[in-house]
C-alpha cells in the first residue's frame, strides 16, 4: 500500500506574481496594489470537480467550465480564490468600499497614529451638478470658472483643518479626539482580502456608469490591472455575462415580441399597464426608472419605444 502524500502544486498566476507589490495610481493620491493572492482560472475548474494538482481536463475544457458556472450561477468554485489588496482611499469614498461586508478589512488607525498627511483635491473642472432625476448620482459639471472659487476654498479648508490637527497634537492632545474635525476627503489605508465572487459582485457595482465616478476609478484599476490579469477566463466570462450583458424581464420580452412583429399599439398598452406612460400636469411623461432602464434595453436591441 503506497501511503506516500500526493504532491499538491500552489496554483500560481506569473501575470500577477511580476505586478506583486506594484501601485497604481488612483485620483491624485490613491493607490491599489496586490498583496496576495490565492487560486486562479485552473484552481476555479479543479474547486468545480472536486479535483487536485492539475486538474483532470484540458485547459479548453476549464475555460468552457468557467463560462459554465458563470452563465448559470454556480458560484461557490470561485469563493476558491482570494485576493489581497492595500488601498489609499478617500474616507468619503472608503464608506461606500466598506458597505461591501464580505470582504476581511484592517484599516489604518488614526486612534493610534497621525492622520495620513493627504486629502484628495478637486480640479476647477471636475465639480459635478447634483442630477435632477436621482437624488445619489450627478449628472454634468460646474463650469470651469466658478469651479476654480470652490477648488480654491476646498485647498484653504484641507490646510487649515491639517493646521488645526496637528496643533492639537503638538499641545499633546490625544489622536483619537485631534482627528474629530479632519476633512472626509483625508485619505486612508486598508488591506482587504475578498475572494472572487464577492469581489465580482463588487465590481459588478461598481463599474456600473451609475455608480460614484471616484469609486468606479478603483474598481476600474482592480477590474483591468489585476483581476484581468489573474484571472483572465474568469474576467472573460464576467463580461461577457455580468458587465456587457442585460437582463430581458417577463414585460420586455413581451414587448419585444409585439414590436418585431410591428404590434406597437399593444407594445404602448403594456406600458401604460405597468404605470409607465403617466404624465405630469405640464403633458410630459414623468420620470419612471423602470421605464428608463427598458427604454436603454431596446435601444441596445435596436428598437425604439412606442411611446412619444
Amino acid at each position: 500500500m503506497n501511503d506516500r502524500p500526493e504532491t499538491i502544486r500552489r496554483a500560481s498566476s506569473p501575470e500577477l506574481d511580476s505586478i506583486l507589490g506594484k501601485k497604481f495610481k488612483v485620483l491624485d493620491d490613491g493607490f491599489v496594489r496586490i498583496v496576495d493572492y490565492i487560486g486562479n482560472d485552473v484552481a476555479v475548474a479543479q474547486a468545480a470537480r472536486v479535483s487536485y494538482g492539475k486538474g483532470t481536463k484540458s485547459l479548453r475544457e476549464d475555460r468552457g467550465l468557467i463560462r459554465y458556472l458563470l452563465r448559470h450561477g454556480h458560484t461557490s468554485p470561485f469563493e476558491m480564490c482570494e485576493l489581497k489588496l492595500h488601498v489609499r482611499v478617500p474616507m468619503d469614498h472608503w464608506r461606500q468600499w466598506i458597505r461591501h461586508r464580505t470582504a476581511n478589512v484592517n484599516e489604518y488607525s488614526t486612534r493610534y497614529s497621525v492622520a495620513i498627511d493627504a486629502m484628495q483635491r478637486t480640479s476647477a473642472n471636475e465639480w459635478r451638478l447634483q442630477s435632477t432625476s436621482s437624488k445619489q448620482g450627478s449628472e454634468g459639471l460646474l463650469e470651469t470658472e466658478l469651479g476654480e472659487s470652490f477648488s480654491k476654498m476646498e485647498g484653504e479648508l484641507h490646510s487649515k483643518s491639517r493646521e488645526t490637527y496637528d496643533a492639537r497634537l503638538a499641545a499633546g492632545i490625544a489622536r483619537e479626539q485631534a482627528r474629530k474635525d479632519l476633512p472626509l476627503s483625508t485619505y486612508t489605508e486598508a488591506y482587504w482580502k475578498i475572494d472572487l465572487h464577492n469581489l465580482l459582485h463588487f465590481l459588478r457595482l461598481r463599474l456600473d456608469s451609475h455608480a460614484q465616478a471616484e469609486i468606479r476609478a478603483y474598481a476600474s484599476i482592480i477590474a483591468n490591472e489585476i483581476v484581468a490579469r489573474w484571472v483572465p477566463w474568469t474576467w472573460e466570462a464576467f463580461q461577457d455575462y455580468a458587465l456587457q450583458s442585460t437582463t430581458i424581464t417577463r414585460q420586455e420580452a413581451i414587448l419585444i415580441r409585439l414590436l418585431a412583429t410591428g404590434d406597437t399599439s399593444s407594445a404602448k398598452q403594456i406600458a401604460a399597464n405597468a404605470g409607465w406612460l403617466e404624465r405630469g400636469d405640464d403633458g410630459s411623461l414623468r420620470n419612471n426608472r423602470e421605464r428608463s432602464e427598458t427604454e436603454e434595453k431596446l435601444s441596445m436591441l435596436g428598437f425604439s419605444p412606442p411611446w412619444p
